[in-house]
């Protein structure tokens, strides 16, 4: 069974969503480092968190969940954009959202919960999509 760092793909995708200038998993991850420890929360080794944002980023990229923002948008080959199966998984897994704490023990439970057929079925469950359970 395959587990992620929510805390740290929501750093990343808010960043694809909210930025236009070239993608740094590793300077998210420690920003996302720095916030945790400011809130007293274990952060545990630093040069493992960037390395595991660098590969979040190829993992979100080649499973769809981000993609290179067009050159018409700005698109400079180091910068990226949600793509609808990214938008669903930030809604599902944003901390700002009340109840997030669900979906994500819903993902957690699944053998690999970013497998995009995967994450398509059980993004697109009532129970999970609509925050029922």
């Amino acid at each position: 069974m395959t587990t992620y760092n929510w805390d740290l793909i929501e750093r990343l995708l808010h960043e694809v969503q909210n930025g236009e200038g070239s993608f740094a998993p590793r300077k998210y991850a420690e920003q996302e480092a720095a916030d945790k420890a400011t809130a007293g929360e274990s952060i545990g080794n630093l040069d493992a968190l960037k390395k595991t944002a660098a590969d979040y980023e190829a993992l979100l990229f080649k499973r769809g969940f981000i993609e290179s923002r067009p050159e018409e948008q700005g698109g400079n080959g180091e910068n990226f954009i949600l793509t609808p199966r990214g938008a669903s998984l930030l809604s599902l897994i944003d901390s700002s959202i009340p109840g997030n704490a669900h979906p994500r023990q819903v993902m957690d439970e699944q053998e690999d919960a970013l497998d995009p057929e995967t994450f398509d079925r059980v993004a697109s469950e009532a129970a999970i999509a609509g925050g029922a359970i």
